[in-house]
């Protein structure tokens, strides 16, 4: 694919944004960068991008420039389906992500990871399982490394990692993963996609251009994961949370309590000891067999994918312990943004939880919480837009009823009033954070501080 002399339009400026008008601009495009927000919300990037030299319009899309393009690069965080890009289609232009641009230029082996949760656990764990094997590894994607951003380095690597979204997928053609991913599918993005077959239909994508040589590595026990990997040309390696009905695998993983059972005929047979793993529940169990599949498949070994499991530690607002104080623990699981992810969340915990949830809804039915609340909850308490729609859902559940704060800081403070001494105030919010923080990570820092300032 060649780029030079191009006119080129990146929509989204933001970290990929970024990362592709500085390799288009370096390979000769004629490169202009577009962005809803004005320069007041974007910070240095607005910056950054005139020091590019490319050009910039800032505060919304002009049709016309979509329209005279050579190619469309988006960002994942902008629709695929806002007017001006589909206009550009039905006058044949290309519209491609950051994602796809980057696959054109890379011959590296590319193992990608996808699924409602667990993406960036597993991303990060089997880029250490490969680097642990002797391989030598670059961790990017949806993660928080462009792609793009190897592109130009002469690194000699063996293989790339990369978290992928289904925001990404969406705008894929030819990209093709040698090793790919599906490790769970649950409702989400439901603000964004018109229905979950929709939104499953986006994760299957990321078998579409597989190979038989490939591996496409899927959660045998999630009936959805395996309705999308039923068309994938490469070898299915499953992984299961229960031996299947008709026996063993004839390839793939078993997941117990204490160990994994690994079986990929010609390449291993064997066990992953999990007795020394930081990573708790039985979600995490999930991740790390989707892992170590991927890992043997991707060239791993047994005694690496050990070694960087027994040394891997939770990931920031990730069920990342933040505090004990008075014997009340207290965790933070701030990436927590769909109902699912708090389900599978309090599935970690034997004592009681008093669960701080809320923020800004992506679409979800609460309700389908009522069993884990009332199962491991002793009390709710609920931020956000969303707050009060929670507790309509969910307030009968636990064993102390529920409560609206008024922000994080009075739901910190009424949680630890309410917990007793081996409880875990958790927060675990089931919603977007965009109504009172920037991020899930910010709002998961804020927690963190607010946890600090108790002691």
């Amino acid at each position: 694919m060649r780029v030079d002399g191009k006119q080129v339009v990146v929509v989204g400026l933001a970290r990929s944004g970024i990362a592709v008008a500085r390799f288009l601009s370096d390979n000769g495009a004629r490169v202009t960068v577009t962005d809803q927000a004005g320069e007041d919300g974007l910070g240095a990037f607005a910056e950054e991008a005139r020091q590019l030299g490319v050009a910039l319009e800032l505060g919304g899309h002009r049709r016309q420039t979509f329209e005279t393009a050579d190619l469309i690069v988006i960002s994942p965080g902008v629709p695929h389906t806002i007017a001006p890009l589909v206009s550009a289609r039905e006058k044949g232009i290309p519209v491609i992500g950051e994602v796809e641009l980057a696959s054109r230029f890379i011959d590296t082996p590319i193992v990608a990871v996808t699924g409602t949760n667990g993406k960036t656990t597993t991303t990060e764990l089997l880029g250490r399982m490969l680097a642990a094997s002797g391989r030598k590894v670059f961790v990017g994607g949806n993660i928080g490394n462009p792609l793009i951003e190897i592109v130009q380095q002469n690194t000699g690597l063996d293989v790339i990692v990369a978290e992928i979204s289904s925001f990404q997928l969406d705008t894929i053609l030819t990209f093709r993963p040698q090793v790919a991913v599906l490790l769970n599918i649950s409702p989400d993005h439901l603000d964004r996609y018109p229905d979950l077959p929709a939104y499953a239909a986006s994760k299957r994508r990321i078998f579409m251009n597989q190979r038989p040589s490939d591996y496409a590595v899927c959660n045998g026990s999630d009936t959805l994961a395996q309705q999308q990997i039923r068309a994938a040309a490469g070898r299915v390696l499953n992984f299961f949370v229960r031996p299947p009905e008709n026996g063993q695998p004839a390839q793939g993983a078993i997941v117990t309590p204490r160990q994994i059972a690994v079986v990929i005929p010609g390449l291993v047979n064997g066990r992953i000891n999990l007795d020394k793993t930081a990573l708790i529940g039985p979600h995490n169990r999930e991740n790390i067999a989707a892992a170590a599949l991927a890992a043997i498949a991707a060239g791993g070994t047994l005694q690496g994918i050990q070694e960087a499991l027994d040394g891997f530690q939770a990931l920031a607002h990730r069920l990342e312990p933040v505090g004990v104080i008075e014997e009340v623990s207290f965790v933070n699981d701030s990436k927590a943004t769909n109902v699912d992810a708090v389900s599978r969340a309090l599935e970690c915990f034997s004592r009681p939880v008093v669960l701080i949830m809320g923020g800004r809804n992506k679409g979800y039915d609460f309700s389908s919480l009522f069993d884990p609340v009332r199962k491991h909850v002793r009390k709710l308490i609920t931020i956000g837009e969303a707050g009060h729609e929670i507790l309509d859902a969910l307030g009968p559940a636990p064993l102390m009823g529920g409560q609206t704060a008024s922000d994080l800081e009075e739901a910190v403070l009424l949680a630890y009033r309410s917990a007793h001494a081996g409880d875990t105030v958790l927060l675990s919010p089931a919603c977007a954070s965009f109504d009172m923080f920037g991020s899930y990570a910010e709002r998961g820092e804020a927690f963190r501080k607010l946890v600090g300032d108790l002691q």
